[in-house]
């Protein structure tokens, strides 16, 4: 009877444990988009025709102001990201980005930021606990694009990112939740 109960005992401890990466915390950051992967989004960007496709055309592709990917540009925003004169020629610059400044305030402009990241805590469920040692695994990607517009007409896009995200972050305490005891003694001490 004793051996029954020490095994059941046992065999619970173990699957406690074995369970216990599962109770790690897990976060995502996501731009709720349409574009599942970085290829879609590049594929969008790409399929822009420069002084051919309307935002009428984008707007059929999913992109439209009030995307929430979509951050709008004046015309002034886009001339200081594109401070044309003292160093650079304007005949130096794709015409895309030259007639938009030439348009004044007929040039606007989208600026796309996409996330998609999963952060998983990885590793020992107790150093995590205990704040010994924690690891953070960081997957996903990030795409970024810039189209510029003289009225409704796209005149320049351009686009960029990371295709594959994967970070690992790891934390050492070595003293554990006792790490931040100075802090602890400052604040009960000082009113």
């Amino acid at each position: 009877m004793r051996s029954l109960l020490s095994l059941s005992l046992l065999a619970v401890i173990a699957v406690a444990v074995a369970g216990c990466a599962e109770l790690l915390p897990k976060s995502a950051v996501r731009t709720e988009v349409q574009w599942a992967t970085f290829e879609d989004a590049k594929a969008m960007v790409e399929a822009i025709k420069p002084y051919s496709t309307t935002k009428a055309d984008l707007a059929g592709l999913g992109l439209t102001d009030v995307n929430p990917a979509v951050t709008l540009l004046s015309h002034v925003e886009v001339a200081v990201r594109f401070p044309i004169g003292g160093v650079i020629n304007s005949s130096d610059v794709d015409p895309g980005i030259r007639d938009c400044l030439i348009a004044g305030k007929g040039c606007s402009g989208y600026q796309l930021n996409i996330k998609h990241i999963n952060s998983d805590r990885v590793g020992n469920f107790w150093l995590d606990a205990l704040r010994f040692r924690r690891e953070t695994e960081s997957r996903g990607w990030t795409f970024t694009a810039l189209i510029l517009f003289v009225q409704d007409r796209a005149v320049y896009a351009v686009y960029g990112g990371q295709p594959n995200v994967l970070e690992l972050q790891v934390d050492r305490n070595p003293l554990g939740p006792f790490q931040g005891w100075g802090d602890w003694v400052v604040g009960t001490i000082t009113p």
